[in-house]
């Protein structure tokens, strides 16, 4: 059976230019990779076709035999079986493509091996207190600078490092495994595209050695237990020249011996004797800008909320302030006297004539437990 015209497999015209031809070649090749379509015949024989077809006319003196002279022009007395000078260009092709499919990152002279640097993160414990009010902290990260005896070259003084024998200096070689041409990091530089005979004692032959630096850290007024400060550019250095990573500050709020906080509210036990839950009066209760006074009314009972606004934390994105929440925990009276023992003695004689208008809520649990029991 013939061979159908080359420009015909690609779908071009027979002025294209090399970016067209290659821009269709992919697209073809992409369709019809055997690994993407497995058990299909059809797709294996279109795949070897169009990459026949792009062998031939991604090469120059091959594209020009075939101009003129058809099939004929690159029979296997030019090299047209594949292998042959023009097949570079191919697997320069075929490599991105390998990219494309397999989320690799081709590309040629060791393009792969620049990469941003790691982001790092720091955990920072603070106060409730410089939560709500803002700080400025100091804290010391680890970076990596460059080596100072060797410049960064990683190689002792006085000497130099040499490219790679393997890769030639790109960083990468290509294996080639039937009609499938894979481009790889080298395995003896590792993609640095050199080797260094006598490294530099200081860094091993890293080029960089690690150090710790110092940065300020603005705390902003109302930040919360888990959010998070970044610092771009501060993170680890890139490699091959690629930019650095980011630090990322996380906030952890150490826990306050009287406050808890709820977004941007604070809540807190206030113990209060029985006399004043019974009786009422005014007592001093602690916030975070001094002292404040909250009037107790009579006959308040254990439990109670009172809401002191404004008296919380700002809002980290806004100016508004969140609510102190004081729950009321009336105290019992311990280490009585017996002059005390007698006074509440007498007390509890006098209300038990009444329990119902002096203890409604114990009534009224007990009304439910008759209830329960049918009695």
């Amino acid at each position: 059976m013939s061979k159908r015209d080359y420009y015909e497999v690609l779908g071009l015209n027979r002025d294209a230019g090399d970016d067209e031809i290659k821009k269709a070649y992919r697209k073809l090749a992409m369709k019809h990779h055997p690994d993407r379509n497995p058990d299909s015949k059809e797709s294996e024989d279109k795949f070897k076709e169009a990459k026949e077809a792009y062998e031939m006319l991604s090469d120059p003196q091959k594209k020009a035999a075939y101009d003129r002279y058809g099939h004929a022009g690159v029979d296997q007395s030019m090299g047209g079986g594949g292998g042959g000078p023009g097949f570079e260009g191919f697997g320069d092709a075929f490599s991105d493509i390998f990219g494309d499919i397999f989320g690799g990152a081709g590309g040629r002279g060791g393009r792969s091996n620049v990469y941003r640097g790691a982001d790092l993160r720091y955990n920072l414990e603070i106060s409730l207190e410089e939560a709500a009010r803002g700080a400025d902290k100091t804290i010391r990260i680890p970076t990596v600078e460059e080596c100072g005896t060797c410049h960064g070259s990683g190689a002792k003084p006085g000497t130099q490092p040499k490219t790679c024998p393997t890769c030639g200096g790109a960083g990468q070689v290509r294996i080639q495994q039937g009609f499938f041409s894979i481009q790889q990091t080298c395995p003896k530089c590792h993609g640095s595209g050199r080797i260094i005979p006598d490294p530099c004692r200081d860094c091993g032959g890293a080029g960089r050695v690690k150090k710790q630096k110092t940065l300020e850290v603005k705390i902003p007024a109302g930040i919360d237990e888990g959010m998070r400060l970044r610092h771009a550019g501060h993170g680890e250095p890139g490699v091959n020249g690629g930019p650095p990573g980011d630090l990322y500050v996380e906030i952890h709020i150490r826990k306050h011996s009287m406050f808890e906080r709820e977004h941007d509210d604070l809540h807190c036990e206030m113990p209060i004797s029985f006399t004043t839950a019974a009786l009422g009066g005014e007592i001093e209760i602690p916030t975070l800008d001094g002292m404040a006074r909250l009037k107790i009314p009579s006959e308040t009972q254990s439990g109670k909320v009172f809401r002191l606004r404004g008296k919380g934390i700002k809002n980290v994105r806004s100016h508004t302030h969140g609510d102190l929440l004081c729950h009321v925990l009336v105290e019992t009276p311990v280490s009585l006297t017996e002059r005390q023992r007698e006074l509440l003695e007498e007390f509890e004689s006098i209300s038990s004539g009444n329990a119902d208008r002096h203890n409604p809520k114990a009534k009224s649990w007990m009304d439910k437990v008759r209830n329960f029991f049918g009695t």
